[in-house]
């Protein structure tokens, strides 16, 4: 099943905003030194201490590449688009690449996770566009849902985990950044589409099986 012209736009209107989000403000520190997007906020988070929780924060780039790379699952095969969206999703991902130093170093594997949900995101797209099948668009609903659920909550809650020791150090009470209320309010949006198209797709396999 298709989306609908009003349920495409609200899905890319939310995967816009997780994007968006990801490179506005997270952190609103007292300072425009410390005015930290959410690309910036896990790197200084480590000269803080923080151990690997702080991974979390490049989770919106792993799983809004990996909805891009389901996506076209839902469209018609042999488009060119389809793989412009791949393509698309696997460069996202690449925003949570560790720098080469990191992933050479000493401390190797508390990158592991990061690097391997990159190639994830590569491999579903290499993989769904070499196989692309439409049966299957409960899964692909299904698995976008969960994705757009993790995506809105780990970052947020690592965020107010870690939020009381940047708050002593800087000794004032820090707020949420509207970037990262933008990435969650993205990926519930785009959860809630999925929702809503695997809703409709029951529904219209039940009104099927009752006029049979």
């Amino acid at each position: 099943m298709s989306l609908k012209k009003e349920s495409h736009t609200l899905l890319f209107l939310g995967l816009t905003a997780v994007l968006v989000g990801y490179f506005s403000i997270w952190l609103p520190g007292p300072g425009a030194g410390l005015q930290l997007m959410g690309l910036e906020t896990a790197e200084w988070l480590k000269f803080m201490g923080m151990g690997t929780s702080r991974n979390w924060f490049y989770l919106p780039p792993i799983t809004l590449g990996m909805m891009l790379s389901l996506l076209p699952l839902s469209w018609p095969p042999n488009r060119w688009q389809n793989w412009g969206i791949r393509a698309a999703a696997a460069a996202v991902s690449l925003l949570a690449f560790p720098a080469i130093e990191d992933i050479t170093g000493p401390v190797w594997r508390e990158y592991v996770v990061r690097v391997a949900g990159i190639g994830l995101v590569t491999a579903v797209s290499l993989l769904t566009g070499l196989f692309h099948r439409r049966q299957h668009t409960v899964v692909v609903w299904g698995l976008m849902i969960g994705l757009g659920l993790l995506g809105a909550v780990m970052p947020l809650w690592v965020y107010f985990q870690a939020r009381p020791a940047v708050e002593t150090l800087m000794g004032q009470s820090l707020g949420v950044g509207w970037g990262l209320w933008l990435n969650g309010a993205g990926h519930l949006l785009a959860a809630a589409v999925c929702l809503w198209q695997l809703a409709a797709k029951k529904t219209a396999r039940s009104t099927r099986t009752a006029v049979l």
